[in-house]
């Protein structure tokens, strides 16, 4: 969340409305890197929570291998391509004219980068298995407060105005990639990314892409949504999406650190759900859903209040800075239904229901979101797509009950299951 804020916030101070737009359109290729890094280290975290769960340490250890050079290989992969379809990625990102050589160099720069983004993934979810939720931690905090004193030096220091926010974020995940592999070599007891050891059975291989495919969709829904709108605010103006750019990156806020707590009950879940400890996995789900609505609640009740000093710290561009506001209000809106949402979209994650995940995953910013903000835009036009998300939240969140419900409650198939 950091990553993005401060890109925002730094790019903002040149007061470029166009720089700023341009910037914002290249922020689904980021969520599009967490999402391929998704693939194998929530699947991988999943898998491997449960069978230390069961005990079974060595299998544990091989998957690790496995997702880790896997993720290797398809940022490889990842990197050819966006190189190649450069130009079609960004026109599909919504560049135009005047934000398009702003774009292209963050563009170009990040597309260097998802080697590193995308293979991160894998220790910062897969540590937390062990308990190594700190050293996680400290691997991801350390490249962000690199990062947040390397933006203004790259981008007012040495004039490098978008190609030094994206330089940063580099840099930011070299050492965060390093440190993370450190703690995986030398501090996990079972975690290993040994070559020689990445082989593993198939049903293996199924179980990390049933779970981590449909995470994946979570995130690539993400950059479809944030595309979507940009693509439809854009024939308002720049100023109308730099307003968006500005409110999301707020939002985030928020969103990362429901995620936070999502994350966090993950690795218990999964590992109460292996060990066939039914009383302990339902206090876990049933506090995990109070502070998550419950703290969305509060922290979104405050951000409402103070959301136009929030987004004048960014521009003291008067439209830019009243566009973002009031979209603000409207997304927080809805933030507890969100905090539910990701509750049970990890739940169904690990504790192994790959469709129950998919729904969940390809919802709120996918295709619930894209009906709603075609119905929504045709009806009321600027206003339609500005609630479009928040009714979106709503649906996603009812579906999420629904699921929940079928699958744990007094006659559903996980308590029948056991």
């Amino acid at each position: 969340m950091i990553y993005n804020l401060t890109d925002t916030f730094f790019i903002a101070q040149t007061q470029n409305t166009n720089l700023v737009a341009g910037i914002t359109l290249c922020t689904p290729l980021f969520s599009m890197m967490i999402a391929l890094g998704d693939i194998f280290g929530l699947g991988g975290s999943s898998v491997i929570s449960r069978l230390l769960g069961q005990r079974k340490f060595a299998l544990a250890g091989r998957i690790n291998s496995f997702c880790f050079y896997s993720a290797c290989l398809l940022a490889v992969v990842v990197t050819l391509a966006l190189f190649v379809f450069k130009n079609q990625a960004l026109s599909l990102l919504g560049a135009n004219t005047s934000t398009y050589r702003y774009a292209v160099i963050y563009y170009e720069i990040m597309a260097a980068s998802s080697v590193l983004i995308i293979t991160s993934l894998v220790p910062i979810n897969t540590l937390r298995t062990e308990g190594l939720a700190k050293q996680s931690m400290i691997g991801s905090a350390s490249g962000t407060v690199l990062k947040i004193f390397l933006d203004p030096l790259f981008i007012f220091g040495f004039h490098l105005g978008a190609a030094g926010a994206a330089l940063a974020t580099m840099v930011g995940y070299i050492v965060t990639d390093v440190i993370l592999i450190g703690y995986t070599v030398r501090r996990a007891r079972y975690l290993q990314i040994h070559f020689h050891q990445k082989k593993i059975p198939a049903a293996a291989i199924r179980d990390v892409l049933m779970i981590g495919l449909p995470a994946s969709v979570t995130n690539l829904m993400t950059m479809l949504g944030t595309a979507l709108m940009n693509n439809f605010l854009i024939v308002y103006g720049a100023g109308k999406v730099a307003g968006f750019g500005i409110a999301i990156k707020v939002e985030t806020i928020v969103i990362m650190v429901l995620v936070g707590f999502c994350f966090g009950s993950q690795a218990l879940i999964g590992y109460n759900y292996g060990a066939k400890n039914k009383e302990r996995l339902k206090k876990i789900i049933q506090f995990d859903l109070l502070v998550n609505v419950g703290f969305a609640f509060l922290i979104a009740l405050g951000l409402m209040v103070v959301a136009p000093e929030l987004c004048g710290l960014f521009m003291k561009n008067h439209g830019v800075v009243q566009a973002a506001s009031y979209m603000l209000r409207w997304f927080l809106i809805t933030t507890p239904f969100i905090g539910a949402a990701m509750v049970f979209t990890t739940i169904f994650q690990s504790v192994n229901q790959p469709l129950e995940a998919f729904v969940m995953s390809v919802s709120r910013q996918g295709v619930v979101f894209a009906v709603v903000i075609f119905v929504m835009a045709a009806l009321m036009g600027y206003q339609g797509v500005i609630v479009a998300q928040p009714i979106a939240d709503i649906i996603t969140a009812l579906i999420g009950l629904g699921l929940y419900r079928y699958e744990f409650g007094p006659n559903g198939k996980v308590v029948a299951h056991w």
